[in-house]
């Protein structure tokens, strides 16, 4: 069973780019054609986004016709990468069998990490003396170019590893009274500009507090907007049916109806 799914698996991968190659033959698909490895990875970076909120969204249909999306960019951005640069995607594969192995000794070989904060110790340790391009500071670690609430989220984790932290939550959560007073005066003082700067360290400060608490910020966030979608529909669906909108200046039903959508979501 378990070789004739591998068989399958493969198929289908090969089938993949059977589809892909067809797309950028000479008579083809011109927007196919056209792209390189640095357009697609946007196209990726996109797609997986659209994943996550589908995965939050919980609709089974969405998420299968968005991991089908996924799927399609990164077999995509494989197969121009073995175009423009002659990286195999086999040798990559490999590689990075075999970097997996190595950093979970606590699986294959003789090593122990009982706790996730074990293990992410013990990846620490392994990938900094992996070697590499030196790095100059420690934040030279982080990945520069990622959306800003996770970079905020790395650098918050590499810093507070290196003893740069508070001793608990009372403290972060102390932090974030101060950020939030000065935020308010900011606001109060009319200057847009340093509103904004407080603003960000507010959500910053924020996001520390998320680390302590052992909460993934972007999973956090994605799951509360999409219960908020959610309700804002339910709500303007249960509004057109009373012949309203929800425009809180112009009808009486909006909290209501936003109540009703709250019980549901």
């Amino acid at each position: 069973m378990g070789r004739a799914l591998l068989i399958i698996k493969a198929r289908t991968v090969n089938e993949t780019r059977t589809l892909i190659q067809r797309l950028r033959a000479e008579d083809g698909c011109p927007w196919d054609r056209k792209q390189n490895p640095a357009s697609m990875v946007r196209y990726l970076i996109e797609e997986a986004y659209e994943l996550q909120e589908a995965i939050h969204g919980g609709e089974r249909e969405e998420i299968a016709d968005e991991l089908g999306d996924t799927w399609f960019q990164m077999v995509f951005l494989i197969h121009l990468l073995e175009e423009s640069e002659n990286l195999p995607f086999t040798e990559v594969a490999i590689a990075n069998r075999h970097k997996m192995i190595r950093r979970h000794p606590h699986v294959f070989g003789d090593e122990t990490a009982e706790t996730v904060e074990a293990v992410n110790a013990q990846w620490a340790e392994i990938k900094k003396g992996e070697g590499g391009k030196k790095k100059v500071s420690l934040l030279d670690t982080v990945t520069s170019g990622t959306p800003p609430l996770m970079r905020a989220r790395d650098v918050s984790r590499v810093t507070a590893e290196a003893g740069f932290d508070w001793d608990d939550m009372d403290g972060v959560m102390e932090k974030v009274g101060e950020e939030w007073e000065e935020f308010t005066e900011a606001l109060d003082s009319g200057d847009k500009k340093a509103a904004s700067m407080e603003f960000g360290d507010l959500l910053f400060t924020l996001v520390n507090v998320a680390r302590v608490a052992g909460i993934d910020t972007d999973a956090a966030l994605a799951a509360s907007v999409a219960k908020f979608e959610k309700r804002y529909r339910l709500m303007e669906q249960l509004l057109a049916e009373k012949g309203e909108s929800p425009d809180r200046q112009r009808s009486s039903q909006v909290d209501a109806m936003w109540d009703r959508a709250k019980e549901q979501f």
